[in-house]
This record gives structure tokens, C-alpha cells and sequence, in this order.
């Protein structure tokens, strides 16, 4: 270890071998992420009048489809790595090989979540609000999997948090020193993130709070952080926090259109969408949300189970 620095753990920690079945670490970190936010997601979505087990429900297609479409994006935005002479042909699928995209899995996991939603009744948008500040806690914890596997780091720096990676890793960068320090960008983005937690958190118990005091003004309350409002955030927190940070990465086989890294044009994408869904849904609905169940598809109450708040006249 340098003095004044961040050791990256060693690359026998990187996997975990149990007989004949080999398990990467960056996996388990991946899915106590996906654990956490399902509890967290759950919790919250109980206190709005879910009932029964629906996030896992909804969780078991976001997840598959989420993976699928990261491995797709990855191998999309590092074509070079899959294509030319000599490449395999086969490579893009063996996933379990390492190479997947955050920004992938929030699509394909979005497309799962839509489906999940239509057949369980719930509200998309519902979902998705319950669903923001556990993404961020999800993808803190992810971020470990980085610290294990020396990557996701960026350009040289003096710095005494400096991140050591060994020279025989894989994405060490050529020409490079060996000692050579780097920033830990996987640091970065889970602090970045948690504080992301918290900050939505806040906001939406004064939006709450604000809500509150409007109706005891005799005025109306709102939407509020309700109706996609707080995931709209989420994307303008985390699409700022990426940009920056992408600013700093070195990934050299990354595509660049124009010159600028794919993941700083979909970091950009996810602001302007952020900011279009809260100002768009603000606009559509006046009114407060009081069911995360479509009009029509509120379950039966069971015994034990939150009581839904739902009423019939709500809109989609």
C-alpha cells in the first residue's frame, strides 16, 4: 500500500470458488443491491396501500430484462471489443464473463417494471417514485463490485484518496507508471448516490409536509412528488452525478460520438428526461395520488394487509 491511498483489495477477492461453481464477487455485490432495494421499494410501497408480496412480483421481470438490455448497451457502446478480425463472434453472449451497463439496466429494467405493472394494476409512475431512492441505494452498493474488480476508475491524480490499481489488471492503462495513482471513481458515485438517498428522501417528507399544511389552508395539495415526480428527480440526480464522473473515466475502448463518451450522451438523455417528467406530469396531474393501483384492479383486502387508498375516479 502507498502511503496516503486507497488499496484496491487483492484480485483473489475478486471471486469466491465453493467446489466446482466459481462466484464474482462484483455479482454478490450486485445483488445485495438488487436485496436491499427490494426491501426498501417494498417497505415504501406498503405504506401507499400495496398489498401482498407485488414488488417482488414486479422485481422478478425487472430484473431479467434489466441485465439483458445492460449487457446489450455495453456491448453496443464498446463495439470494439466484439467485432474485427479475430473476435469471437460469440463473446457478446457470455455474459457471466464481465461487461454491463448501469445506464442498460435502467432501461430494460424500466420495460420489465411497465410489465410487471400492467399485470399486477399498479401505477407505473407509482412504483417508479417507490422505487427512486432505493435505485440510488442499489447502485451505491453495486459499486463495491468495481472496487473488487479495479475498475471504474479515472484519470491520474495526486490526490491522497487515490486509488492504487495493479499494473497486470485488465483495464490498467497502458504507457502508465506502475504505482501510478488514480481517482476512485467508484468511490465517487457511491457517495455521490447515497447522498442522492438522502436528498430524495428529504424532499419527499417536506413535499409531504407542504401538502399537509395546503390543506389545512383549504387549498389544494398538489401532486406533490407523487404521479413519476420523485423518479424524475432520481434521473436529474443521477444523470448529473454520471456526467461528471464520466468526465474523469478512462475507458478507452468506450464509443464517442462526436468526440464525447456514449455514457455522457445518455447521462445528458437522463437529465432532459428527468426534468420533462416532473414539469409534463406536474402539468397533468393537479391533483394529490391517492392509489398506486389503476382504477379498477384494487385487490381484495387480506387480513394483515395495508388498506389500499385507492379510488375509482383516479386517472392512470
Amino acid at each position: 500500500m502507498l502511503p496516503g491511498s486507497i488499496p484496491s483489495p487483492d484480485p483473489v477477492w475478486s471471486q469466491i470458488a465453493l467446489g466446482p461453481i466459481t462466484i464474482q464477487t462484483y455479482a454478490l455485490c450486485l445483488l445485495a443491491g438488487i436485496a436491499a432495494a427490494t426491501v426498501l421499494t417494498h417497505r415504501r410501497l406498503r405504506a401507499r396501500g400495496a398489498v401482498g408480496d407485488v414488488t417482488l412480483d414486479v422485481v422478478m421481470w425487472a430484473v431479467p430484462c434489466g441485465i439483458v438490455v445492460a449487457r446489450i448497451y455495453h456491448v453496443l457502446t464498446h463495439l470494439g471489443d466484439y467485432t474485427g478480425p479475430g473476435s469471437d463472434p460469440w463473446e457478446w453472449v457470455r455474459i457471466w464473463e464481465g461487461g454491463i451497463a448501469i445506464f442498460g439496466s435502467l432501461i430494460g429494467g424500466a420495460l420489465g417494471v411497465l410489465v410487471a405493472c400492467r399485470i399486477a394494476g399498479l401505477r407505473f409512475w407509482s412504483f417508479a417514485d417507490a422505487l427512486a431512492p432505493a435505485m440510488l441505494l442499489a447502485q451505491a452498493i453495486g459499486r463495491l463490485g468495481n472496487w473488487f474488480n479495479q475498475e471504474l476508475f479515472g484519470s491520474p491524480t495526486t490526490l491522497p484518496w487515490g486509488l492504487e490499481i495493479s499494473p497486470d489488471a485488465a483495464m490498467f492503462p497502458d504507457g502508465t507508471p506502475a504505482g501510478t495513482l488514480f481517482h476512485p471513481l467508484f468511490l465517487y458515485e457511491m457517495l455521490w448516490n447515497l447522498a442522492g438517498v438522502a436528498v430524495l428522501l428529504v424532499l419527499e417528507r417536506r413535499s409531504v409536509r407542504r401538502a399537509a399544511a395546503r390543506v389545512a389552508a383549504g387549498l389544494s395539495p398538489g401532486p406533490g412528488l407523487r404521479w413519476g415526480r420523485l423518479f424524475a428527480l432520481y434521473l436529474v440526480w443521477y444523470g448529473l452525478g454520471r456526467t461528471w464522473l464520466e468526465a474523469l473515466r478512462i475507458d478507452p475502448t468506450s464509443t464517442a460520438p462526436l468526440g464525447v463518451p456514449a455514457n455522457i450522451w445518455t447521462a445528458g438523455a437522463a437529465v432532459l428526461l428527468g426534468v420533462g417528467i416532473f414539469v409534463v406530469q406536474g402539468r397533468r396531474h393537479a391533483e394529490p395520488e391517492t392509489s398506486v393501483y389503476v382504477p379498477g384492479r384494487e385487490p381484495a383486502q387480506e387480513a394483515g394487509d395495508a388498506e389500499p387508498a385507492g379510488t375509482r375516479d383516479d386517472r392512470a
